[in-house]
């Protein structure tokens, strides 16, 4: 079989331009430390309330500098709506919802998740410049879905 010579030009230019493509692709996924969704871990919807960690959501110290923030939404609403976070620290956020789908999203992060009903959603943040933060719903989920916002502040360690 003979291929000309300008059909084998674009063959390796094409097959170039995919593999630049797939490596910027992987570069940008695993090196860089960005992290497809974790809907691995599931939870009953309905007992969202009863069940660990959520029964007591908020910030709890693990040990040293990592801590891990268990985040609920409702309908209209973070629970718990305001957390205070030490500057250096590194947060587990693991979110999960009782109602429909929200978003969750920490405005000057990348912390940016979908949040489905039956499942968790985790993410780790090193939050290391004081300030306060803003919490969004970024899917609409209703009426009310404007007012659905929290605050995260970073203060200083004491």
């Amino acid at each position: 079989m003979h291929i000309h010579k300008f059909e084998k030009i674009w063959l390796i230019f094409g097959v170039g331009t995919l593999l630049v493509f797939l490596t910027t692709v992987g570069v940008g996924a695993f090196y860089m430390g960005n992290q497809p969704a974790s809907c691995l871990v599931t939870i009953d919807p309905e007992k969202v309330d009863e069940t660990a960690p959520f029964d007591n959501p908020g910030l709890k110290h693990l040990g040293g500098n990592k801590y891990e923030l268990n985040i609920i939404t409702s309908a209209f609403a973070f629970t718990p709506n305001e957390i205070i976070i030490p500057k250096g620290a590194e947060v587990v956020i693991n979110v999960t919802t009782k109602d429909v789908v929200h978003g969750f999203e920490v405005a000057g992060t990348n912390i940016n998740m979908m949040v489905e009903p039956g499942y968790i959603n985790s993410y780790t943040q090193i939050f290391d410049t004081t300030g306060e933060f803003l919490i969004l719903c970024n899917e609409y989920c209703g009426a009310g879905h404007h007012m659905m916002s929290a605050r995260i502040k970073v203060v200083e360690k004491e």
